[in-house]
């Protein structure tokens, strides 16, 4: 599976990081770096990040490898 992030929407909310902390995560700079891929193990907690996003700016696709 992957998740994408649209840059231009995300405004480092940081939401994201403390819902999935394991995948998403503020650098130094207050900038959103996040794990790009990732099997269904942590499912739950990035749907979670998705719906935490108040802009939307996350999208997954299960189909990625």
């Amino acid at each position: 599976m992957k998740i994408t992030v649209d840059e231009v929407k995300c405004q480092n909310h940081g939401l994201c990081a403390i819902s999935a902390p394991d995948h998403f995560e503020l650098d130094a700079d207050g900038k959103l770096a996040y794990q790009e891929t990732f099997d269904g193990e942590n499912l739950d907690a990035i749907e979670d990040a998705i719906d935490s996003c108040p802009l939307q700016a996350i999208v997954m696709d299960r189909d990625a490898a």
